[in-house]
């Protein structure tokens, strides 16, 4: 589904701009190589500006890698112009980690769901939004809600609707659980692990917290200051980290464990 293959992505250091000429640059992503194949639920972790959210905007091709490649589902995305990549785009969606910026205010769930799929030129938009309202769990009438009128769980569940509408083949979810109280994050993974069952989703988490990752995901890449210091399955990972980052992390973990309690 994703190949990378040393992925690298500067941005220009402002701060330290020269008074002639181009500024340094301060490179982000430092030579990354992994796969994501189909059906593989990826857990991406890291502390605060380890790269997480800049490395699943460069997947999506929100961000334009420097140099490296990335290839979706065979087709090298790394440096497609947007006309290029507008075709593609409904094939890979992005869940947003705060769902209240991430929706229209003014509009309804409806409109909310129904505008991707218009834009892409799909048939029976209202057909669809009601499916997607029904595989996140939420009643029909709330088509005609506004995200004020939802909670914040119920917001991040419109959120995940309207990326599943589109049938994409893989979804990206940036720390979508962080913005939460403990019991709408719970709802929220139990939710997206019910979905990867029934669909048999390919789906990346980022997500600064290994016991989510525990919960949901397949395989851990972890990220330090840009780098990959350690992926493994699930399993093998909590059992036995090999990177000293990854047992830090690990033994950050609050107790006791919340995957207990979600399990």
């Amino acid at each position: 589904m994703y190949e990378i293959r040393n992925l690298r992505l500067s941005f220009p250091d402002m701060a330290h701009k020269p008074l002639f000429g181009a500024p340094p640059q301060i490179e982000i992503l430092k030579g990354l190589s992994f796969d994501i194949p189909k059906g593989v639920v990826l857990g991406i972790v890291g502390g605060s500006g380890s790269g997480k959210s800049t490395l699943g905007r460069a997947m999506l091709r929100l961000l334009e890698p420097s140099s490296g490649t990335i290839r979706f589902d065979g087709t090298d995305i790394t440096h497609l112009s947007e006309p290029e990549l507008r075709p593609l785009r409904r094939r890979f969606q992005m869940i947003f980690q705060d769902p209240m910026s991430s929706l229209n205010p003014r509009r309804q769930v409806h409109g909310l769901i129904a505008g991707p799929l218009r834009l892409h030129g799909m048939e029976d938009v209202t057909g669809r939004v009601s499916r997607a309202l029904d595989m996140v769990g939420l009643p029909q009438n709330f088509a005609t809600r506004y995200p004020h009128e939802l909670s914040g769980g119920q917001r991040q569940r419109v959120g995940i609707a309207r990326a599943l509408a589109l049938e994409p083949d893989f979804i990206l979810a940036d720390e979508i659980v962080s913005g939460l109280d403990v019991s709408s994050q719970a709802q929220v993974l139990n939710l997206l692990s019910q979905l990867v069952d029934e669909l048999r989703m390919t789906l990346a988490f980022i997500s600064h917290d290994l016991s989510v990752i525990r919960r949901l995901c397949t395989r851990v890449l972890v990220l330090h200051h840009g780098k990959i210091v350690e992926q493994a399955e699930t399993a093998a990972l909590f059992d036995a980290p090999a990177a000293d980052y990854t047992r830090e992390l690990l033994a950050a973990i609050p107790l006791p464990d919340p995957y207990q309690e979600w399990a």
